[in-house]
């Protein structure tokens, strides 16, 4: 990845008669950069691609790719290739012929085109598959054709649209892996839709999310989690305890001081600008949740009980009724013992709170 721009959005909205789909999106795609568009069913993401890929027109603004502007032009006459979910091989063709034909249409001489095709099939780990069809494939394999067709064209943006959703778990997290070396090795420009938050974090140098067509927020899929930007991108990203507030004022080290409701004053990082006596959220995840045995009546407005414990493989997660601070989560602090009915007493550090400004009511 470097500081060039590969694909560069202006002032693009797309309406569709009195839906706005997508709204004033500014963003900047660096080349080489494994970027990911997360957020709920109908939030514009989807859309967003669909106008980089050209098959949209936006209702206003501008869109570059590789520095030229081609915001009028048809998909054919734009620099990328798109993998959606459905690979929409051809069931006739094998391998081979399914992975050539983009340079068959464009009449590329037979020996460039062998050697362009046969690179392809080798990096997407195809070798020996040449002469298969389809129906032959796995469907990990199926979506390794689909990739190598498209990056056969040598395109500046490869457009990938929830390209593992049809695939089980276990094939999926294989994929995630192969893809993001797939990426690394080739340098071309991944943009990637999906609603799987996870899948996103675990492959993409950043990560926008979405929501009423919006860009809520861009950046490293760590400081998207751990410094949500707004409070919606706090309540959908990952799992989030959310304890509301007021903020006092600014403290000493890029921190706020936030009395919280039923807790009393604590101190928490957050975004600049917050002002002081403005109703807050302060959201801490539940890795950073600890719990302690309670040991009597001096357990406090943070006492709680636990109501379940949940085995997920690798850690327990417990949920907690804490009184009027509603119901909470815990994985790994602290939760290796308890069981439902059990008392416990909440605490966290302050460097792992964030502030956010709370939620406009509706």
């Amino acid at each position: 990845m470097n500081g060039e721009s590969s694909v560069r959005l202006s002032g693009v909205e797309k309406r569709f008669g009195d839906l706005v789909a997508v709204r004033s999106v500014d963003l900047d795609i660096a080349a080489g950069e494994f970027f990911s568009v997360i957020g709920p069913s109908g939030c514009g993401k989807t859309t967003t691609l669909r106008l980089i890929a050209g098959f949209e027109r936006p209702t206003q603004g501008m869109i570059e790719i590789a520095g030229r502007e081609v915001t009028g032009l048809p998909p054919y006459r734009r620099p990328v290739n798109t993998v959606f979910q459905s690979y929409a091989l051809f069931p006739h063709l094998d391998v081979f012929e399914n992975v050539a034909f983009g340079l068959r249409e464009a009449r590329v001489r037979r020996a460039e085109l062998r050697r362009r095709v046969a690179e392809a099939i080798s990096l997407a780990q195809l070798d020996g598959r040449e002469r298969a069809k389809p129906r032959q494939l796995s469907g990990g394999q199926q979506q390794r054709v689909a990739l190598a067709r498209a990056l056969v064209n040598r395109p500046e943006v490869l457009l990938l649209d929830e390209p593992l959703g049809a695939l089980d778990l276990k094939l999926r997290k294989e994929m995630q892996v192969q893809l993001k070396d797939l990426q690394r090795e080739v340098g071309v420009t991944f943009v990637y839709v999906t609603h799987d938050q996870e899948e996103a974090f675990s492959m993409s140098d950043r990560v926008a999310v979405m929501d009423h067509g919006l860009l809520e927020q861009v950046g490293r899929p760590e400081d998207v989690y751990r410094r949500p930007a707004t409070p919606f991108v706090a309540s959908f990203v990952g799992l989030a305890n959310r304890l509301a507030g007021r903020l006092v004022g600014a403290a000493p080290g890029e921190r706020y001081e936030v009395d919280l409701d039923h807790l009393g004053r604590r101190s928490a990082h957050g975004p600049p600008g917050l002002a002081a006596g403005a109703a807050v959220t302060v959201v801490v995840r539940p890795e950073d949740l600890r719990l302690a045995p309670a040991t009597g009546p001096q357990a406090g407005p943070a006492a709680a009980t636990v109501i379940d414990v949940a085995f997920l493989g690798a850690h327990r997660m417990v949920r907690l009724d804490a009184g009027a601070l509603g119901q909470l989560v815990a994985i790994g602090q602290g939760q290796s013992t308890v069981v439902p009915d059990d008392k416990v007493v909440l605490s966290w550090a302050d460097d792992d709170a964030w502030v956010v400004a709370a939620a406009a009511q509706p």
